[in-house]
């Protein structure tokens, strides 16, 4: 199942074919515990993590805005804004931090657009195949890698002639790449995690557990974790382990984000709006922190020691402090927020919105470490 849905059964059934409506209800019947928790969620609709994004090389934030075609980019030095059209439907960004470009892929088009990173014009659009779903870069080849919705393919595109090359993989959809060996990992809902090597062109498989939902890399110790929706709890694995251990979460773990010293996650459990802190080393529950309703998205903030929360029923972002577990304040997004970007050292945290008129919006988070103000939101 290539969607990454947190959404009730009727929306569902509204928006997709009879089949695939009827496939989604037999997989909601063999999730109990979901279906529980989930009973009371409002409808909710697409959500890709990689929907909004920060770039290093060039201290820009692009976020994507379906309605226009475009995306919509952020000079975080300059404060100027700007939209760029690219192609139909795009639904994930990824930038590549050593040449600047940003990558967009648009799923209606079957297309992905090549943006230079300084003057922000299309280089490049590179047709991809049917429905482009999630893609990442490898800093250190160049390649960038595109999974695509319904299909079991997976596209991967040389960053120096746009050359495409396809490799069969199965079915999955979200994608983390370790910059430290090149080692590109891909999640789909089944239950496998596969795990491709770069230099050898090898591909292997971990299994998970069923219906992983979000995927993430700890930078600093290696280990990648999987949300697992069913079962309440992340999958990690440990370098050089080929089975994973489990570390305890809430009800409908959504996303995963990771500290900056590798020793704590941070779970944005969607069934019971709390936030789920782990301590990596012992793998045990350290807090369990209330936030606001149904959060779909959480990044850590590495200058400020800050976690942020989209809560998506709520159209509000939650400022926990990491040193406390403490929330500092609720801030003011869009509606529906579903993904996150943190410019470090700035006092804007980028989000991504469904739903909305404006498909991206700027929250002030400067006085949220000093409890001092509620903050305010901006939008385009």
């Amino acid at each position: 199942m290539k969607f990454r849905f947190c959404a009730s059964a009727p929306y569902i059934s509204s928006i997709l074919p009879f089949s695939l409506a009827l496939g989604c209800a037999m997989l909601m019947t063999v999730i109990p515990s979901a279906i529980a928790a989930e009973s009371a969620l409002p409808s909710s609709g697409l959500i890709n993590p990689r929907a909004i994004a920060y770039n290093p090389a060039t201290r820009k934030v692009y976020a994507i805005d379906t309605s226009h075609a475009a995306v919509v980019i952020y000079s975080g030095d300059s404060g100027q804004m700007r939209r760029v059209t690219v192609g139909a439907e795009p639904i994930s960004i990824a930038v590549n931090p050593v040449n600047g470009r940003a990558y967009i892929a648009n799923a209606g088009a079957g297309t992905v657009t090549v943006l230079d990173g300084s003057s922000d014009t299309v280089v490049a659009t590179i047709p991809i195949g049917s429905h482009p779903y999630s893609i990442a870069v490898s800093p250190g080849s160049g390649k960038v890698y595109v999974t695509h919705t319904f299909g079991d393919q997976l596209s991967i595109i040389d960053g120096s002639t746009n050359v495409v090359a396809e490799v069969k993989t199965g079915s999955s959809d979200l994608i983390a790449i370790n910059p430290s060996n090149s080692t590109v990992y891909l999640l789909g809902y089944g239950g496998d995690l596969k795990v491709f090597d770069e230099s050898s062109k090898q591909f292997s498989e971990m299994p998970v557990g069923r219906h992983g939902w979000a995927l993430t890399l700890n930078n600093v110790t290696g280990a990648v974790y999987v949300a697992r929706i069913e079962d309440s709890d992340l999958a990690a694995i440990q370098p050089g382990s080929s089975s994973p251990i489990t570390f305890p979460a809430g009800a409908i773990p959504c996303a995963i984000a990771v500290n900056a010293s590798g020793d704590r996650l941070y779970v944005a459990d969607y069934g019971d709006d709390t936030v789920t802190v782990i301590d990596t080393p012992s793998g045990k529950k350290a807090a369990t922190i209330p936030v606001g309703s149904h959060p779909k998205a959480i990044a850590f903030d590495s200058t400020r020691k800050l976690i942020y929360v989209a809560n998506t029923s709520d159209g509000t972002v939650t400022v926990i402090e990491a040193a406390t577990n403490k929330v500092a304040a609720t801030l003011p997004a869009g509606k529906n927020p579903y993904a996150l970007a943190v410019v470090p050292g700035s006092d804007q945290l980028y989000v991504a919105n469904e739903f909305d008129a404006a498909p991206s919006t700027v929250v002030d988070v400067g006085e949220a470490r000093h409890l001092t103000s509620i903050g305010s939101a901006g939008a385009f």
